[in-house]
């Protein structure tokens, strides 16, 4: 029993930033802007977010440095491709480069350096239920936002005015626009909201799933959240399943290996991405599904000249 919950607790931290920056990119797309950058805006809010830290010792402020560097890398983006109408796959490739340099760079100072992790918080009474209580009630502040954010975006998205407008302009930007919503700043907007996001989830990555600095520690995460936006069809419950699917084969490498399977790490070490790939091709070839449900103006720039 011990072990079974050990492996869920590894499968809650591995699901965790994943479920951040894909829930953030799912926004991002519901306006119809691809962000490839993901990956760029993660490893600056791990690198703020882990210097924050070491520098003043406070977690709220280091997520808060997390939050504002991913902010800060996606308004490069946003300004790019809605103001000087950049093409937004090569942008996004962009600023994933980008990030991953910059990041390297600040972080030289900082690696070999320890940090104990952000501190659990117990809730009172029910974190004291057998075996629930240990996995559900006993994780850190970023665990229990994460999931919190799942209903808000959930909300957001299928409840909520400024939601159905943000899919409007998603959908048919150019009907969005006659009817009188400024586009561009919905847009704007939704970038943000997934810079965010994505450095909250890198945050977490140096702040409470490895609590150190490592040249390039997001390990293609970016790449696997945006991945998940697609395997979920555009749907908020589905990326929170797929985010805790894809937690779960990230940690059965280190189980396997625990267990002694005979299986070369370098193979299990790949199976994560691996079943991206084989995910996103049992995807792509229904495109009548994909085309039901992706935004119909994703990927397209728009011109408030029209």
């Amino acid at each position: 029993m011990d072990i079974l919950i050990a492996a869920i607790l590894t499968i809650i931290t591995a699901a965790t930033p994943l479920l951040f920056a894909a829930l953030g990119e799912l926004i991002t797309e519901k306006s119809g802007v691809l962000n490839l950058g993901v990956e760029g805006m993660m490893i600056m809010g791990a690198i703020i977010g882990f210097l924050t830290v070491n520098q003043t010792g406070s977690v709220t402020l280091a997520i808060l440095a997390s939050m504002l560097a991913g902010i800060l890398t996606a308004t490069v983006f946003g300004i790019l491709v809605l103001v000087f109408h950049a093409s937004q796959v090569p942008t996004g490739l962009a600023l994933t480069i980008f990030g991953l340099g910059l990041s390297a760079l600040i972080g030289q100072s900082m690696i070999g350096v320890a940090y104990e992790g952000i501190p659990k918080l117990a809730i009172p009474v029910i974190s004291s239920i057998p075996i629930l209580g240990d996995i559900l009630f006993n994780q850190d502040i970023l665990v229990y936002l994460s999931i919190f954010m799942v209903f808000v975006v959930y909300w957001f998205v299928n409840s909520s005015r400024p939601g159905l407008i943000l899919r409007a302009v998603g959908d048919s930007h150019d009907a969005a626009h006659a009817m009188g919503y400024s586009v561009i700043k919905i847009r704007f907007l939704a970038i943000l909201f997934g810079g965010a996001m994505a450095g909250i989830g890198g945050g977490y990555l140096s702040l409470a799933y490895s609590p150190l600095w490592v040249e390039g520690m997001t390990a293609g995460r970016g790449w696997i959240a945006l991945a998940l936006v697609v395997f979920a069809s555009w749907k908020v419950g589905r990326v929170f399943m797929g985010a805790y699917l894809f937690g779960g084969i990230t940690i059965l490498q280190l189980h396997a290996q625990a267990i002694g399977i005979g299986i070369p790490p370098q193979v299990m070490s790949m199976l994560p991405y691996l079943a991206t790939i084989i995910v996103l091709v049992l995807i792509s070839s229904d495109r009548t599904k994909i085309k039901l449900n992706a935004p119909a103006s994703l990927g397209k720039p728009f011109h408030e000249s029209r």
